[in-house]
């Protein structure tokens, strides 16, 4: 009897090695060794007021654990800018009429914000997957508009090269972004703009392996984060019980369950661009 338990407890023992390295292997994909660990950027830069400037519903998933501590920890006013209402993606699951997914992917937009604790979400109706094509003036126009707005001395966004995800509307948020903070910069009106421009970065090496051409083109053309901080992972599972038309998103996306991939990635990565050091021309 006595040989037989500690033979279960060597298996036991065996089992859970073996469960550990695969978790911290999985874990090694979702990681950035070289960022710096810290508890918010947000707090880390001294940032009152906030603004997220991103192109679809949903991206502010990206940005969850920023977003929650700017609001919970440090006090911060925060706020979005949505310029489509993704009435162009697909459903997955289906929950509504396809003619009726803009509205429903705005509403999700919404309630995923409030969820965060943002103070001030706008959607735009630009077209979704056509924000390339829109008039780059009037874009800048109207993210200079709630920048003066807002007044934010943190900006969060896309990198122009990459998107984060390689999506060209992200892409051109991107740019839009600059161009608006550099029209602020340029201008002679009591607020400047923002103090630094923080960029969401994806995972690398995960990206590498599972994004396929598009992952490597994002791994390609985006910098090195220079910061990770918690995620968040409860609020990215709340976000997406709340972005219902595309629950599954993640999972189709990284071919793992959605508590799996969260379980290994549990980290934001941003890089972070000091406006007074280092201006946008």
């Amino acid at each position: 009897m006595r040989k037989r338990t500690v033979a279960l407890l060597v298996t036991a023992a065996v089992l859970l090695a073996l469960v550990g390295g695969v978790y911290w292997a999985g874990r090694h994909l979702f990681h950035e060794p070289a960022a710096r660990g810290v508890d918010s950027v947000v707090g880390e830069l001294g940032g009152t007021r906030v603004l997220g400037v991103f192109a679809h519903p949903d991206d502010e998933q990206t940005v969850n654990g920023l977003f929650w501590r700017a609001k919970r920890d440090d006090g911060a006013y925060t706020a979005m800018i949505t310029a489509t209402q993704g009435e162009a993606g697909e459903q997955s699951p289906t929950v509504g009429r396809q003619s009726d997914l803009g509205e429903i992917r705005t509403a999700e937009a919404l309630k995923n914000s409030w969820n965060l604790g943002v103070d001030r979400h706008v959607v735009w109706d630009y077209p979704d997957g056509g924000v390339p094509e829109v008039d780059g003036d009037e874009l800048v126009e109207r993210v200079v508009a709630e920048m003066e707005r807002v007044r934010p001395d943190v900006v969060v966004g896309f990198w122009p090269e990459s998107g984060a995800t390689g999506h060209e509307d992200h892409m051109r948020m991107g740019e839009v972004t600059e161009r608006a903070i550099a029209e602020l910069a340029a201008s002679d009106g009591d607020y400047r703009g923002p103090e630094h421009f923080v960029y969401t970065i994806s995972p690398s090496t995960a990206l590498s392996i599972f994004g396929g051409e598009t992952g490597r083109f994002v791994v390609e053309h985006q910098p090195k984060p220079e910061y990770a901080m918690p995620a968040e992972v409860q609020k990215k599972h709340e976000g997406w019980s709340i972005h219902a038309s595309q629950a599954n998103f993640l999972q189709e996306s990284y071919l793992l369950p959605t508590w799996l991939v969260y379980a290994l990635w549990d980290q934001e990565f941003y890089t972070v661009r000091d406006l007074e050091a280092d201006p946008i021309r």
